[in-house]
């Protein structure tokens, strides 16, 4: 009986991880130069950007925010805009501290990614254009890089 109790105790101690939900936060496409740019020949030049926000939710649950925006121009004019916030809720209990913000700032947002390629890829085909997909990201590059950024500039004294 002690037994049970105590491999139950364990239990609660392990490290949970769960997705609770995955949807879209916000979503828009912007096609400013419509219809004229699509007599256009030439292929435009795509810009990605990428941005995460974790919020911490009520205990154990925090909102991921994957955020990707897609600019497509030709020399100034604006082809295409797609902005969307691709955002989860993930379930992290029993972690230590030092281990929680890799898994906010590489794990959930490489869970988000496959949806908001997805979205953004969707967006700019209903927008009238051909189909253009995400190349991969390496979430944890970019997140050391964050840290290295981060971290205050070692001073040198003479």
């Amino acid at each position: 009986m002690a037994a049970d109790k105590a491999q139950a105790q364990d239990q609660a101690q392990q490290p949970q991880f769960t997705i609770e939900k995955i949807y879209v936060k916000d979503l828009s496409l912007e096609v400013p130069n419509a219809p004229q740019v699509f007599l256009e020949r030439e292929s435009p030049k795509v810009d990605i950007q990428l941005g995460t926000r974790a919020t911490p939710l009520e205990e154990g649950h925090y909102e991921v925010v994957l955020t990707v925006t897609s600019t497509a121009k030709l020399g100034d004019k604006t082809v295409f805009l797609v902005e969307a916030h691709q955002a989860g809720i993930f379930q992290i209990r029993n972690l230590p501290a030092e281990s929680l913000e890799p898994v906010l700032g590489v794990t959930c947002p490489n869970i988000l990614f496959p949806y908001v390629r997805e979205t953004v890829c969707d967006a700019i085909v209903r927008g009238g254009f051909p189909q253009f997909l995400l190349a991969p990201v390496n979430f944890e590059l970019l997140y050391q890089q964050r840290m290295q950024q981060a971290q205050p500039a070692p001073t040198t004294t003479q």
